[in-house]
């Protein structure tokens, strides 16, 4: 099982803690707030309140053992610096550090960090991705300009098939697979899976595509 720590239990922190702990791993969740402690303590294994600027108290709780840890503090940068650092030099196997802006981002890579969350910058360019694009449902930002999105099926291929549109050819897009209603068009969708070249496209389907920015916008286009 693995075993991972979550330090820093606001919003943030403690929907990490959760889902790792729900997806069967063992989640050590710190915070030098008792409240937040207490709020998290039946959904994971260990819930912990100590000040983790502290050497000593991390070393107390063995973190040095943890396959990885998650620095979440948000609110005060000071210290989620000072805890990535004691981190560091207990030689914590993985260390991950949440940063809220772009100069915090710059000070954790010069540091050596490289794995780093900034959940407010990536929920922003979501969000306007979405009310940019309304036919754009969900957005991932992936590294070297590519992202992955789902989108309605644009109006202009609505009834054709993957080997008509050629979508890969003619867009510089990967489908990866296709959400399609349930025959009796309730809200729930399922999977279909690898799709095929003769599978068509309907007009309540979403379809989830990687490609460049550029690419996708042309795609988006077919709705006008």
């Amino acid at each position: 099982m693995s075993k991972f720590g979550v330090i820093g239990l606001g919003q943030f922190g403690t929907v990490i803690a959760k889902a790792l702990s729900s997806q069967g791993a063992e989640v050590m969740a710190i915070d030098n707030n008792e409240d937040h402690v207490e709020n998290i303590k039946d959904d994971v294994a260990h819930a912990v309140t100590l000040d983790a600027t502290d050497r000593k108290a991390l070393e107390g709780q063995n973190v040095q053992e943890l396959d990885a840890v998650v620095v979440a503090i948000g609110e005060d940068f000071e210290a989620l610096l000072m805890t990535t650092v004691q981190l560091m030099e207990m030689k914590v196997k993985r260390i991950v550090a949440r940063a809220s802006t772009k100069q915090q981002r710059m000070i954790l890579e010069k540091l050596g960090i490289t794995e780093i969350l900034s959940p407010e910058e990536e929920v922003g360019q979501t969000f306007a991705k979405m009310l940019i694009n309304p036919n754009i449902k969900s957005f991932l930002a992936l590294p070297d300009g590519y992202e992955i999105v789902e989108i309605e099926t644009p109006r202009k291929i609505i009834g054709k098939t993957i080997k008509d549109i050629d979508i890969r050819q003619k867009y510089g897009l990967n489908l990866i697979t296709i959400k399609s209603k349930t025959e009796d068009q309730t809200s729930e969708y399922h999977i279909v899976g690898v799709p095929k070249a003769e599978t068509k496209m309907n007009e309540k389907d979403i379809l989830i595509i990687m490609g460049k920015h550029d690419e996708i916008e042309k795609f988006v286009q077919l709705n006008n």
